[in-house]
């Protein structure tokens, strides 16, 4: 490994002490007293998580003093990796300049600079932009914009699919009934779902039940992630998301792409979607744009867009989205993209290291599929609820960070920065066939 590799941050693990650590767990304790409670009730005993300390690169660092590989990026969010050097100057000059703006009213240089950038991904001219808190946030405002342009409320969503926990998402949230179940009563009652598919019949049963939904005219938008994130890195088979969109435009509803996971080159194109040869009404980023902080967006085309413009005011804001800060990291992190062809990167890099993996388990009982598209790639464990929960944990002890993904965490979730050392990175994979050996 180079000086200049270690630098960056792309060295591989090095665990002193087993996470997690007594540093960890006294931070632990001590969040589990001021913290409210999520997920589901555990039986008492220690913590088994770690606490961050710090990161660069592909490695983050706990209290302890561990150091990690990030092959979770903060949930597929850090596209470039840990404090990246662009980012963190623009960050630098900005803050020496200005924090916070007026929102619409007065908007910082910062603000309209990155919505002339977003708009300019949408594949036609003249698009429109809204920005945004987060993807929830973003899914929301895509919501509002379908059901002022079409006047319909429905939503069709798809099961497994995950677009955040505000409640116009959650009502669109096929992944765990346990999210929706508390708050039943305060949804939309409005929204339907069809399954996602993974095969040509179940692409062709799944059409013919969004068929049926959409015949009801009271749909206005059409929700889908062109890749199943939480769901489990699921794509869907070639032509189906046009014949979806085909689909959605004869009914009078938009086509809304959750593009928050697949978007600006996680899956291996600055648009997912529009890879697949769809162009959708409206586009909804986020995640990964920041490059580390909290600003989404929406884009589309200006007929679409334009149904905000309405008599009596009608607005999606927040004091806070597009801050100056959010958005200058935000230009920071497009022009690392482009510059660096990090989209291409991952397609390449990614079908490299898919290709390691499904070798590694040729033959294997243990892994029933490796899936994905660019540097966004899920391990199906089978039939085994909670087993990639379990190999997470044994991950975590070699030293590597992942998630999980499934409608009962039986996926393994790889989502690495996008220029992470390829060295490095390969050299996972023997740690994961380590570690699902020794699953129960």
């Amino acid at each position: 490994m180079t000086n200049e590799t270690a630098s960056k941050g792309d060295l591989p693990p090095a665990i002193r002490v087993t996470p997690p650590g007594p540093t960890s767990r006294t931070w632990l304790i001590r969040h589990a007293h001021v913290a409210a409670p999520m997920g589901p009730m555990l039986p008492p005993g220690p913590p088994s998580s770690i606490v961050y300390a710090s990161g660069r690169g592909s490695n983050v660092t706990d209290v302890d003093g561990n150091r990690y590989v990030d092959l979770a990026g903060g949930f597929g969010a850090l596209l470039l990796g840990h404090l990246h050097p662009s980012v963190q100057r623009v960050l630098g000059l900005q803050s020496e300049r200005l924090w916070q703006a007026l929102g619409d009213l007065y908007p910082a240089d910062a603000k309209i600079a990155l919505l002339e950038r977003l708009t300019r991904l949408y594949p036609e001219p003249n698009a429109l932009g809204i920005l945004a808190q987060s993807g929830s946030d973003a899914v929301s405002a895509a919501l509002k914009t379908a059901v002022l342009a079409t006047g319909k409320p429905g939503v069709l969503a798809f099961g497994a699919a995950y677009h955040g926990l505000g409640y116009g998402p959650l009502a669109a949230c096929g992944l765990r009934e346990s999210y929706r179940a508390p708050f039943a009563e305060q949804l939309s009652p409005r929204v339907s779902f069809a399954a996602y598919p993974t095969t040509a019949e179940s692409a062709a049963e799944s059409l013919e039940s969004c068929r049926a939904h959409l015949a009801r005219g009271d749909v206005g938008a059409v929700l889908i992630e062109p890749v199943l994130g939480r769901g489990g890195v699921v794509a869907p088979p070639p032509g189906y998301l046009a014949e979806l969109a085909g689909l959605a435009r004869a009914a009078g509803a938009l086509f809304v792409a959750d593009e928050i996971w697949t978007g600006l080159g996680r899956a291996g194109s600055w648009l997912s979607a529009v890879a697949d040869g769809v162009v959708p009404d409206v586009i909804c980023l986020g995640k990964g744009l920041g490059g580390g902080l909290p600003v989404s967006a929406v884009i589309g085309r200006s007929s679409v867009m334009q149904s905000w413009r309405r008599e009596a005011e009608v607005v999606h804001t927040a004091t806070f989205a597009g801050a100056p800060l959010a958005a200058s990291a935000a230009i920071a992190t497009l022009e690392v993209l482009g510059k660096e062809k990090l989209p291409q990167r991952a397609a390449e890099l990614g079908a490299r290291y898919a290709a390691e993996l499904r070798s590694a388990f040729s033959g294997s009982e243990r892994v029933r599929d490796v899936r994905g598209r660019g540097l966004m790639v899920g391990l199906d464990l089978g039939e085994r609820p909670g087993a990639a929960s379990r190999l997470m944990k044994g991950l975590l002890q070699a030293g590597y960070v992942t998630s999980t993904g499934g409608g009962r965490r039986e996926v393994l979730v790889l989502t690495p920065p996008l220029n992470i050392d390829e060295a490095v990175l390969l050299g996972s994979v023997p740690v994961i066939v380590g570690q699902i050996a020794k699953l129960s």
